[in-house]
């Protein structure tokens, strides 16, 4: 083989290590190593007997919060946090989680899917009918109950009375 083709396979080589080592495509995602812990978090956690604050059982920092209801667009998901990733799914029926965590205006977590799938659900209770989104602040300190039924964990917003 001539030094020619050596140098272009080499070359070729070189290129692909580089690109693959840049793209690095089983780097886990922030949105999805926060949402691992926030999972192993709340399936081994004790239930408590008392309403607790969200961020006790967050293991990651967070400031804003935001829970969209069943059938909110990927846009309308966009437009209210301010911020794109690739992804997001949309909801497809009433019960499922969709639920961004934020700090300091980048997603932290990223909660999607069936309680019954993922074994676990935080309602922030939309109401039968809301098309809106929740949005929840880690510095009001906003309580959850914490229920299990069957195998399934969830997290409730206590809310204002």
């Amino acid at each position: 083989m001539n030094i020619k083709k050596r140098y272009m396979i080499a070359s070729v080589f070189l290129t692909i290590l580089i690109v693959f080592i840049w793209a690095n495509p089983f780097k886990k995602e922030i949105w999805d190593t926060n949402a691992k812990l926030l999972e192993d978090k709340i399936l081994t956690m004790e239930i408590p007997d008392e309403p607790v604050n969200l961020t006790e059982f967050t293991p990651f920092e967070w400031d804003k919060v935001y829970s969209f209801p069943a059938y909110y667009t990927k846009e309308d998901v966009y437009e209210t946090v301010g911020y794109k990733w690739d992804r997001i799914k949309e909801t497809v029926n009433e019960g499922m989680n969709q639920i961004v965590f934020m700090k300091e205006g980048e997603v932290v977590c990223y909660i999607y899917g069936y309680p019954s799938n993922n074994k676990f659900g935080i309602s922030f209770n939309h109401g039968e009918y809301s098309y809106g989104d929740t949005v929840l602040y880690a510095k009001d300190n906003e309580v959850f109950t914490v229920v299990k039924k069957e195998d399934v964990t969830y997290l409730n917003f206590e809310g204002e009375e």
